[in-house]
């Protein structure tokens, strides 16, 4: 059974504004301004009054229904990276080789990566910041997409395969997911 309409409403926080400007969002706050299009979403109306944000479709199918709870989870993760961002941190772990981590224009370079001759190299997207520790990596940004990609692309790129993951434990691995930046 379909229902007639769908619809989800968020309450803007003091300190945000909101700008809906055709199915593109624009969230500004205290610690960043993020804008995002989801025109691919043209069954769904998008609308504001200052101080809400409505998100609804008429005669929804299950993807349009999906789709409205999809794009509410995208517009509060944005009101919490302008208002409070993200940290992620990666610990360092190595057995044998010391491995050597270094940030270098917006790229972190592994180095001495078991013993390995050539630095492993990973890309730093958007407005991320990546910060080193002894044996900490933290990185932090507004936007949780790239927050979560930088550390995602940087745990890859040590993957050990086709060795046993039980023995060759180098690498390096998120242990932390917080919101708020320092």
């Amino acid at each position: 059974m379909r229902l007639p309409e769908i619809s989800r409403i968020i309450p803007i926080p003091e300190g945000v504004v909101i700008n809906v400007d055709a199915r593109k969002v624009t969230v500004r706050g205290s610690k960043a301004t993020l804008t995002r299009d989801f025109s691919y979403a043209t069954e769904i109306s998008l609308e504001t009054d200052g101080k809400n944000v409505r998100i609804a479709a008429k005669w929804p199918r299950k993807k349009e229904s999906s789709l409205v709870g999809t794009i509410e989870s995208h517009i509060k993760n944005m009101i919490t990276g302008v208002t409070k961002g993200y940290t992620y941190k990666l610990k360092i772990v190595y057995s044998h080789f010391p491995i050597t981590v270094k940030v270098q224009d917006r790229a972190v370079m592994v180095e001495n990566f078991t013993g390995e001759r050539r630095a492993r190299k990973a890309k730093i997207l958007g407005e991320v910041k990546v910060k080193l520790e002894t044996d900490d990596i933290i990185i932090q940004g507004p936007d949780l997409e790239d927050v979560s990609q930088t550390a995602a692309n940087i745990e890859q790129m040590t993957r050990v395969t086709n060795k046993d993951p039980r023995v060759f434990l180098d690498g390096l691995f998120v242990f932390e997911r917080n919101e708020g930046m320092d």
